[in-house]
């Protein structure tokens, strides 16, 4: 099956300056300590026009709920915002937690991201909440979670028919249309627009990783939180992977803990106040990014200290040096077609500072 040059084209990216992939960004709209959302925010708006001026080729936010440290509940509103304060760069939901939502709601709501910024978005998806059980239970009205993870297939056919509107006669679908979308162009005198957002399968396992491979659809790994399960998850996606309409080769990227500072020792101090924000994510106590400050004051028990350790050996951090050899490396080893960057910190001049030294690390263009 031969792809569409158009759709791979959306999905393919160019290396800039001496990077060896494609770079982009994962931004968590992280809230920190004496910080409002209304900052992170901003600041997600600074880091958006940073990327696209420096040649970043890509722009992803993550759905997560109930979580005071993460104001990205709403990817498509966010999204909405971004593409209103930028003109050329690639944005997309790293991703949207396709159980969560109804497949006519996404396809809606992205049809009508294409509409505002056409040719420019993505449609990332995952399987998992993104949230606790009894959050996802309050979003979905529903207490059957497993319910929703294992028809991850069948959604993904639904949406998929949403946004080509191409339900076969006798659906029960047939004559539900999203709007805007491919039907707006049968309508008499109506013009559509040549784009759609091309779908990716997020995952932190094999599963999205095969059914990615099946579809041929682009995939992206979450080896920021699951580093483990990072080359299995690759090297299956690449022997499972069938050409298809959207693609004719695998195509993969990988996100990536990363942040960079002027020195070693300080961003050490960040990484660490991160790190404490996971701890207490993971043990049910949820809250803003700590300060530095806090962080090195915190009494860690050995337990906490050694989740600290593993966790932090799986963000590349330090002098835009040290990043970028950190970088490199991990590309030569998995093979990773694009670096999805997130940099989470305190505070979002941290944040912006981060991928500054990292763009000029690589020599990626400079704004005229």
């Amino acid at each position: 099956m031969a792809a569409d040059d158009t759709a791979a084209d959306e999905i393919r990216g160019t290396a800039q300056g001496t990077a060896p992939v494609p770079l982009s960004v994962l931004d968590l709209v992280t809230v920190g300590v004496g910080r409002t959302a209304t900052d992170a925010l901003k600041t997600g708006v600074a880091l958006a026009r940073l990327a696209e001026s420096r040649g970043f080729h890509r722009y992803w936010v993550a759905e997560h709920h109930s979580m005071p440290g993460v104001a990205s509940s709403s990817p498509a509103v966010i999204l909405a915002h971004l593409a209103a304060h930028t003109d050329r760069i690639r944005l997309g939901s790293g991703g949207v937690m396709l159980p969560n939502h109804a497949p006519l709601v996404i396809a809606e709501q992205f049809g009508t991201l294409e509409a505002m910024a056409p040719g420019r978005i993505d449609l990332g998806l995952g399987r998992a909440p993104g949230t606790d059980g009894a959050t996802a239970a309050a979003l979905r009205r529903s207490e059957h979670l497993n319910e929703g993870a294992d028809d991850f297939p069948q959604q993904l056919a639904e949406l998929t028919r949403f946004l080509d509107d191409d339900f076969p006669d006798g659906h029960p679908y047939r004559r539900i249309h999203a709007v805007p979308g491919p039907v707006q162009a049968t309508s008499p005198g109506g013009v559509q627009s040549p784009h759609r957002p091309p779908v990716w399968l997020l995952g932190s396992s094999g599963f999205s990783a095969r059914l990615a491979g099946m579809l041929g659809l682009p995939f992206a790994f979450a080896h920021h939180f699951s580093a483990q399960n990072t080359v299995p998850a690759l090297d299956l996606y690449r022997e499972i992977f069938r050409p298809s309409e959207v693609l004719d080769a695998p195509y993969a990227l990988i996100g990536v803990s990363a942040l960079a500072a002027d020195d070693e020792k300080e961003a050490r101090r960040q990484v660490l106040a991160a790190a404490l924000s996971m701890v207490r994510l993971r043990t049910g106590r949820p809250g803003l990014v700590p300060s530095p400050e806090e962080a090195e004051a915190y009494p860690f028990t050995p337990t906490e200290q050694e989740f600290v350790d593993s966790w932090n050996a799986n963000v590349i951090h330090g002098t835009p040096d040290e990043v970028r050899a950190g970088l490199d490396d991990l590309q030569k080893r998995t093979g990773a077609d694009e670096l999805m960057l997130t940099a989470n910190a305190h505070g979002g001049d941290v944040r912006v500072r981060s991928y500054e030294l990292l763009a000029d690390a690589y020599g990626l263009p400079t704004p005229a």
